[in-house]
């Protein structure tokens, strides 16, 4: 049973960016439409919508949206699309266009921000769902001839086809034999009312024969197969209508040249309609989007890694730690301080890490007016630790004042120069005034709702600052304010979406309010430790002006105090009742509980809301509860099976003797539910899920931090891989360091790490190879993927556009698909690595001109076909068409000239620019290195 769990892995995916802004949106043909309308944006999953903006209107048609999104992916899927739309006064939606990524293509995007073009959406390239296939071909004996070939077709079933008009379709399959002069058509029966259908239909083709056939040798001639494909389409039954495409997938028949059977699952494809606009035509999106897949194996491959990270805090010095390491050779440092904060935070160890790493920075800070105002490791640790557990002090300190901002929408402009006509600068100064008076009082008050965790990080920051600075009297306070306010308040303040005070980015004129306001509390927050004689600080006269109304002695008295209270080492009382704090609502579909014998309507909307007291649901969002469930009652909940009510993202909340039955609006939605009701009741009596020795009360300081250690363990691990050239770096510095010891050689060349004690780091260094290496074989010991063809991973089949691509290329360039011909003298060019830049290059060896490869090299993990005993090649790499093709490397075992080339996939530098080969011969697939 061990070795069976050892082999489990778990595919956890996220994906977090932002929608930016629009340009020149429907600029060609639709601009007259959406002139006066206002624009939104969606993402979707497959075509599930899963996430929309606010609505903007902008007679310019390029909207500022300024959306952030974060959220895991439960499920398997195949494309991310980015879709605008316009909404008329009538409330009608008009699609603008859509920017379609399809997953493998996400890591090409990831971290920086592209202007992408808008294509246009119409029925034929709005596809989703795959289709299961088998392919046989049969001998069969017939009057004119003694032996022919029969191929047989079996439409299995169908998985995830779209909802047509919000209803599940009426679907029924088109399976067409392709050739040079044929095209032979069959069709299943219509199945109705389902996404899912389940046809099991076997049609059949004759496939004609040469003369000088041989049954000895009973294999399709080469050429016929190449000739030959079979197309399948799904349609929905329009009955009176027009039936409705709803994707489709081609197979070449040569696939059976090997194996006599073939059974497989295909990703429905788009049909091309030969109509390409331009990209300039509908506009463009701004767009930063973040995939991110961690393979996370089971828990004991961790242990080393996890261990040697666990003891950094108490590693002398402690930038020779493992987790000081990461942040120092990681190219995004934000990237590497939250998992680091996570892990720790699970195990106890992350106050002592932090106040380590802050005690090595204010070491090198020589002005205590400069404290902690850098983007060091110690800061980002601290940033991520009070976003974590800060979130729900936040919803209870700052909420309510920020609703009351946004929706009352006031005017606070007092530039000048910003004033609009008609505009009051003294009202305006008289709404501004009051709003920070409410933010301000929200805060200082807020001393005994602030998490212990952040409170013992602020009492040991503010012992360190004294400690480094004890001539100076007020650093105790900027070194909590700088984090508390600066980092904290002023930014959620700033962007409310971001810490989800609110559901979208606020528009331009709240936007400037709460700008205002955020500098105001900066200002004040770092007040008590400034003297009144530094107001020529401020560049705008304006903003000097009102911050003057908050220099009272009560002002500055409040802050001090609030500053004491979450830094002191008395410990807080806490009252037994918590205030009621929402941690999630939002609109749902529920089944009716049976309360009445005639039911209209079996599922109905309902506003759903989930606080840390009480689950509850209400007709509209802001109406009395129709029903309200304590957290204590409810004893589990479950996420149903699609053909428990034929509806997808279906749980259950079990509590007394009646379930309740929701339906979210997507899979996204649906996994929110469950985990933030999953950890409210964890420790309840008699709740089916209680996971920990340790159990905690579902207090709001711990609500939401449940922490996954072996995901977070491997995202350091994914990390520490891509950083190892930076790490071999540094190891180079150290030994280095070691042999010279010359600062002057430490400055010029090693400045960007931090190596206190050189020896102690190479130690280091040495065991994070040591355990990168352990856990890399452990990963290819694993298969990551799943063989293609499976429904987890199905195959991506051949459209009408690639057909058509390919036929174009076939006509304009002669040779294989793959290879590129020289630009001056059109011969063939050849791979060539360029090891000092670390890229592949195309290169010419009659000429000097050369390009560098920008789609060809690719490895595909763990997904094998085998040939014999002895041979295993990569299942399909052979009849790849985005892989290069060579004819210079003959094939080592049966000579065979042509040959595809592909990287190494591994981690080793030695590695890292080899190139490998696969045979195309088509019994042959041998690959080899050189």
């Amino acid at each position: 049973m061990a070795e069976e769990d050892d082999t489990k892995i778990r595919i956890l995916q996220s994906l977090r960016g932002k929608i930016c802004e629009g340009r020149n949106l429907g600029v060609g043909s639709a601009s007259n439409r959406i002139q006066n309308t206002s624009i939104f944006c969606t993402i979707s999953l497959d075509q599930e919508e899963v996430f929309r903006t606010k609505e903007v209107y902008d007679k310019s048609l390029s909207p500022f949206y300024g959306e952030d999104f974060y959220f895991e992916i439960p499920r398997p899927f195949q494309c991310l699309s980015f879709y605008v739309y316009a909404k008329t006064m009538f409330q009608r939606e008009l699609t603008i266009g859509k920017v379609a990524l399809r997953k493998e293509e996400l890591c090409n995007y990831s971290g920086k921000e592209h202007w992408f073009p808008l294509q246009p959406v119409d029925p034929n390239s709005e596809v989703q769902g795959k289709v299961h296939l088998e392919m046989k071909l049969n001998e069969v004996i017939t009057d004119n001839r003694p032996v022919s070939l029969s191929l047989q077709v079996r439409i299995i079933e169908c998985q995830g086809l779209p909802l047509i008009s919000g209803q599940a379709c009426d679907s029924y399959a088109s399976v067409t034999l392709l050739g040079p002069a044929r095209s032979d058509q069959r069709k299943t029966k219509v199945k109705k009312k389902t996404s899912d259908p389940h046809f099991d239909e076997t049609v059949y083709f004759e496939v004609s024969r040469p003369s000088n056939y041989n049954r000895k040798n009973f294999q399709v001639e080469d050429e016929d197969i190449e000739k030959l494909e079979i197309k399948v389409e799904l349609w929905n039954n329009g009955n009176l209508a027009q039936d409705v495409f709803l994707g489709e997938t081609r197979v070449s028949v040569k696939i059976l040249r090997n194996d006599l059977v073939h059974k497989a699952w295909y990703l429905l494809q788009p049909r091309g309609n030969g109509v390409k606009c331009k990209p300039d035509d509908l506009g463009s999106l701004r767009l930063n989007v973040c995939y991110i897949e961690d393979n996370v194996l089971v828990s004991n491959s961790y242990i080393k890694l996890r261990n040697l990270l666990l003891k950094s805090p108490e590693v002398q010095p402690i930038s020779a730690s493992a987790a000081h390491i990461l942040g120092d050779v990681c190219r995004d440092r934000s990237e590497a301080s939250l998992p680091l904060v996570r892990l720790l935070m699970h195990d106890n160890r992350l106050l002592p890490f932090l106040m380590a790493i802050a005690a090595l920075e204010l070491e090198n800070t020589q002005e205590a007016n400069t404290i902690f105002r850098g983007n060091c490791l110690a800061t980002r640790c601290i940033d991520d630790t009070m976003k974590m557990v800060g979130r729900n002090y936040l919803n209870i300190t700052l909420k309510p004042v920020l609703d009351e901002i946004c929706e009352s929408n006031k005017t606070c402009e007092i530039d000048p120069i910003k004033l609009k006509e008609g505009d009051n600068v003294e009202v305006n100064k008289e709404n501004l005034q009051i709003y920070v008076q409410k933010v301000v009082s929200s805060i200082t008050e807020s001393s005994a709702s602030c998490p212990p965790l952040m409170c013992d990080i602020f009492r040991s920051l503010r012992q360190l600052a004294s400690d480094r600075f004890p001539s100076d009297p007020h650093v105790q306070y900027s070194a909590v304010s700088s984090f508390v306010f600066l980092r904290f308040f002023a930014v959620a303040v700033l962007s409310p979406h971001t810490f989800q005070l609110r559901p979208h980015h606020p528009d331009p004129e709240v936007s400037r309010t709460l700008t205002l306001i955020s500098k105001t509390i900066q200002t004040l927050g770092s007040w008590s430790s400034l003297s009144k004689t530094k107001m020529s600080s401020f560049k705008e006269t304006y903003m000097c002006d009102f911050i003057k109304l908050f220099l009272e002695d009560k002002y500055i008295e409040k802050v001090k105090k609030f500053l004491d209270d979450i830094s002191s080492n008395v410990c807080k009382s806490t009252s037994g009742a918590e205030d009621s704090i929402v941690l999630k609502e939002g609109e749902v579909h529920k089944r009716a509980q049976g309360k009445k014998r005639i039911v209209k309507k079996n599922f109905k909307k309902r506003w759903l809301r989930v606080t840390n007291r009480e689950l509850s649901y209400h007709k509209h969002k802001g109406k009395d509860p129709l029903c309200v469930i304590p957290v204590n009652s409810i004893t589990s909940v479950e996420k149903l099976d699609e053909s428990t009510f034929n509806r997808k993202n279906m749980f259950q909340v079990i509590f007394g003797e009646r379930p309740l039955y929701v339906q979210a609006g997507n899979c996204v939605e649906a996994s929110e539910w469950i985990d933030v009701l999953t950890q409210l009741i964890r420790c309840n009596t008699g709740s089916v899920f209680q996971p920990a020795v340790s159990c905690r009360d579902s207090t709001l300081a711990n609500i939401q931090l449940e922490i996954d250690c072996d995901r977070e363990t491997e995202r350091i691990f994914s990390l520490f891989s891509a950083s190892l050239p930076r790490l071999q770096k540094m190891e180079d510095a150290c030994a280095s360091m070691s042999v010279y010891l010359g600062q002057q050689k430490e400055q010029e060349e090693y400045s960007a790490f931090v190596i206190q004690d050189p020896k102690e780091t190479f130690r280091t260094i040495k065991e994070i190879r040591e355990v990168l290496e352990d856990l890399r074989l452990k990963h290819d010991s694993i298969e990551l993927t799943d063989q293609p063809g499976t429904i987890e991973n199905p195959i991506v089949g051949k459209s009408c556009n690639k057909v058509c691509m390919e036929l174009e290329g076939a006509a304009c360039e002669p040779g294989f698909v793959g290879i590129r011909f020289c630009q001056e003298c059109n011969n063939m060019l050849y791979p060539k690595e360029d090891k000092e830049n670390r890229i592949l290059l195309y290169a010419c060896r009659n000429c000097d001109y050369q390009q560098e490869a920008d789609n060809s090299c690719i490895y595909v993990n763990k997904i094998t076909h085998e040939v014999d005993e002895l041979t295993q090649i990569i299942a399909d790499v052979s009849q790849d068409p985005t892989l290069p093709r060579t004819e210079d490397h003959p094939c080592p075992k049966c000579g065979h000239k042509e040959a595809v080339f592909f990287q190494s996939h591994s981690m080793k530098a030695e590695d890292a620019m080899r190139l490998y080969y696969v045979c195309t011969a088509p019994h042959c697939g041998h690959r080899w290195t050189e």
